[in-house]
């Protein structure tokens, strides 16, 4: 039964404390897995934290990652993965909440961001999805850590998802805004609505060389549209854009970005060593982990989850935040925590 509440913030101090009390109170925390819910909320519009700490660098794979780290090192691990055209801070209120319930929680900066650098001149500079999972469970070898929750945004849940599907013995929760983003290349030859088609326009304009040398020239003014075409009713401030926006000064930056939409478009080959993983991703197969997947105004019809929603075959609840956009963590930071909190409850039950 699809439940609703509006929720106001008198100020986000005092509602991060009293979000578990409310959900609790409509029948959410500890409801039943497979429960869908509808809240009605308003945007974070200043977040109580501007700073995650400097990060750490540690090589995995190809990479030398950035990350950072809050909470106890014996806590249950917790990795939170931003998308495009973001960065770690879309987690800047998120890491101290979790913290302080006794999580570890890890946030790396993505291949193309930030502190995070290949190891190689030579490495391909590849944004292809399994390559970008890979990275991750790279950092989880590097770190130790067997499994852990995984939650994200945009790439961040498209990775996460690609991680639960293809390593689901590393992902012991899932939460992913979006729900199931997992790239077919073969599907996205398929032709859309007009409607439709004008949402990825800058994946078209990437496509071009004329993209390529726009978006390396005006990345700023580029990010700083897409937060406001994704996010319209979130009135972020100049400082935090300009936080998220420094990691996208990256030297891989661009190349990054525009071989990962070129690569969804099947316009530009990935590495033949994932061509294995890419084949089974292609298969579009289920996620069978407990899972929590969260639709906002961003996600326009797809946003009640019902298009996805037989592809998570464990404990599995979807919820709905209307008012809210694509940066899901930053704007409702903690509504994000209690989905965290609540996949964390589905274990072993």
């Amino acid at each position: 039964m699809l439940e609703k509440i509006k929720v106001k913030r008198p100020g986000f101090a005092f509602v991060h404390v009293m979000v578990g009390a409310q959900l609790a109170m409509i029948g959410l925390v500890n409801a039943q897995p497979r429960g869908r819910l509808v809240l009605n909320l308003e945007p974070v519009t200043q977040s109580t934290n501007i700073s995650l700490g400097p990060p750490r660098q540690v090589n995995a794979g190809v990479l030398n990652i950035g990350y950072v780290e809050a909470g106890p090192a014996n806590g249950t691990a917790v990795i939170l993965l931003h998308g495009w055209p973001y960065d770690i801070h879309s987690y800047v209120d998120v890491a101290p909440m979790l913290a302080a319930k006794g999580y570890r929680v890890i946030i790396p900066y993505l291949r193309g961001y930030g502190t995070t650098s290949f190891l190689s001149a030579e490495t391909f500079r590849n944004g292809q999805q399994s390559a970008i999972a890979a990275d991750i469970v790279a950092l989880m070898d590097t770190l130790k850590i067997a499994n852990a929750i995984i939650g994200g945004f945009d790439w961040g849940a498209r990775t996460a998802d690609v991680i639960a599907t293809l390593w689901p013995e590393r992902c012991k929760g899932l939460v992913a805004v979006s729900g199931y983003i997992i790239t077919n290349v073969k599907a996205n030859e398929q032709p859309l609505q007009p409607r439709a088609e004008l949402g990825w326009w800058y994946q078209y304009y990437f496509a071009t060389d004329r993209g390529a040398a726009g978006y390396g020239k005006y990345r700023h003014d580029f990010a700083k549209l897409i937060w406001q075409i994704a996010s319209p009713k979130w009135n972020f401030d100049d400082a935090t854009f300009e936080r998220s926006a420094a990691a996208l000064n990256n030297p891989d930056h661009v190349a990054i970005v525009m071989h990962n939409y070129r690569w969804r478009l099947g316009l530009a080959p990935g590495e033949s060593k994932y061509d294995e993983l890419e084949q089974k991703l292609a298969g579009s197969p289920v996620i069978k982990i407990p899972a929590i997947t969260i639709g906002s105004d961003f996600d326009g019809a797809a946003a009640n989850g019902k298009s996805y929603a037989s592809k998570f075959k464990g404990k599995y609840a979807h919820w709905v935040f209307n008012g809210i956009g694509h940066n899901l963590p930053q704007e409702a930071p903690e509504y994000f925590v209690q989905a965290i909190i609540e996949v964390d409850s589905y274990q072993g039950n």
